[in-house]
């Protein structure tokens, strides 16, 4: 910090903590609603919603997949499915799409979706639980391989 007190951009004051994960997630949460498994899996079935799963190949490999549900790396979410991007998915039609991000068990979801939001996809949410909230449910699941 300078004589006058000014603070360098980029810095936290020492009066000041950056928030822990827990923390975060609550913030980012509270700024959309949450979905259940089966109100989801409703949804989807009803084309009011599409589910995404962004966990990584070996979990899809050992647990399986949600049929139905589309497949995005973590990495990639933001570029398939902003509505204006050059790499965009299908599906991805429009800022009024309500994607369900599913995790593994609902922490990395969560902070995806709120990643969706600042591209202006303000429906996007996250599934409670995560896909094992979803298998625990009894919802369909495939095997990764037939």
């Amino acid at each position: 910090m300078s004589d006058t007190g000014e603070q360098q951009a980029g810095t936290v004051a020492a009066d000041e903590r950056p928030p822990g994960i827990d923390e975060l997630l609550e913030r980012v949460r509270a700024g959309y609603q949450r979905i259940e498994a089966r109100e989801a899996h409703e949804a989807a079935r009803a084309g009011r919603a599409l589910l995404v799963d962004i966990r990584y190949a070996a979990l899809r490999e050992r647990d399986g997949l949600i049929p139905g549900a589309v497949v995005v790396e973590r990495n990639e979410l933001e570029w398939r499915l902003d509505p204006q991007g050059s790499h965009r998915l299908p599906e991805a039609t429009g800022h009024d799409l309500r994607v369900v991000v599913i995790c593994n068990e609902g922490y990395a979801s969560s902070l995806a979706a709120a990643s969706l939001h600042q591209l202006g996809l303000y429906r996007a949410t996250d599934l409670v639980g995560g896909f094992q909230a979803w298998r625990s449910e009894g919802l369909p699941v495939k095997p990764a391989r037939p």
